[in-house]
């Protein structure tokens, strides 16, 4: 009887603090063109995309925030959700894909994103009802908005959404700007896929574009080719050493590797510098 009450005691406190974590977030707009704006709060970066009487948003963050991220929308459109975009499966991106499905919402993803979500055991709420396998075109009134999967980047499932018109494009967790990136490796994510994704999205738009990160502050069309160089130096110098027979333990050890973009502040994110070593190191030699 102690242990069943413990339980439930640590499941209370668990959630309290969860609750309390979401409670103090506050969702921030900006605009970054006439009909696009990006939320901020906990969580993957939110885009909402305005067409007339129609609106794209791409990601929803945490149900929890669901109601405070309704608000900022309020702040910004009254008119309703035509399409959710999910960029990818994680649940900073997905989870409040029930709190904003509606008869009016149509969620749309990459087929993998389905996929992992139904295989998490997801309600069919939750679930993506239109999905792409390469590219799609979102039929808008006057807008050109594209969608086109990037193959074994950040996942096995990642999409990024170009906005024509509005010369805007939300690249998803396919760009974490002047950060380490997370390369889920076990949901299909690669260092090779990373940059090719990177490098696609760079070919796509141009130097006038901005750029929604995944996570980060609103980017340009320098930023990620910056990012880009940083990532195939990294990965070009662990594979060199990979080559010359150094071993795991003292790769991922070598702060030089990283040294000249750690100074910059790209490993104070989510993933610290060493962290990023071993990635690399995984995604090249698969162990």
């Amino acid at each position: 009887m102690k242990n069943i009450l413990f339980v439930f005691a640590l499941l209370s406190i668990l959630n309290t603090g969860a609750q309390d974590r979401f409670a103090k977030v506050q969702i921030t707009s900006t605009e970054v063109s006439e009909n696009t704006f990006m939320l901020t709060g906990a969580g993957g970066n939110i885009m909402i995309a305005i067409d007339k009487e129609k609106v794209v948003m791409i990601d929803d963050q945490f149900a929890p925030l669901s109601d405070k991220i309704k608000d900022a929308i309020a702040g910004i459109t009254d008119y309703p959700i035509a399409y959710l975009i999910n960029t990818h499966h994680h649940g900073d991106h997905t989870g409040g894909n029930g709190n904003f499905n509606s008869k009016e919402t149509i969620i749309v993803a990459h087929v993998n994103v389905k996929e992992r979500l139904i295989a998490e055991g997801k309600e069919e709420n939750f679930i993506p009802e239109m999905t792409l396998e390469e590219e799609l075109e979102l039929q808008l009134p006057t807008q050109t908005c594209l969608l086109i999967h990037v193959h074994n980047a950040h996942t096995d499932g990642d999409t990024f959404i170009f906005f024509v018109q509005e010369n805007v494009v939300h690249m998803g967790d396919v760009f974490f700007n002047a950060k380490y990136p997370y390369i889920d490796l076990k949901s299909g994510g690669s260092i090779d896929g990373y940059i090719a994704a990177q490098e696609r999205v760079l070919s796509t738009i141009n130097e006038e574009t901005k750029i929604i990160p995944g996570h980060g502050t609103l980017a340009s069309y320098e930023d990620l080719r910056n990012n880009i160089e940083m990532l195939v130096d990294i990965k070009e110098n662990i594979a060199s050493k990979i080559k010359k027979g150094v071993s795991k333990e003292d790769i991922i050890a070598d702060k030089t590797i990283t040294a000249a973009y750690d100074a910059k502040g790209y490993g104070d994110g989510f993933i610290n510098a060493e962290r990023f070593r071993t990635t690399v190191y995984e995604s090249i030699t698969g162990q």
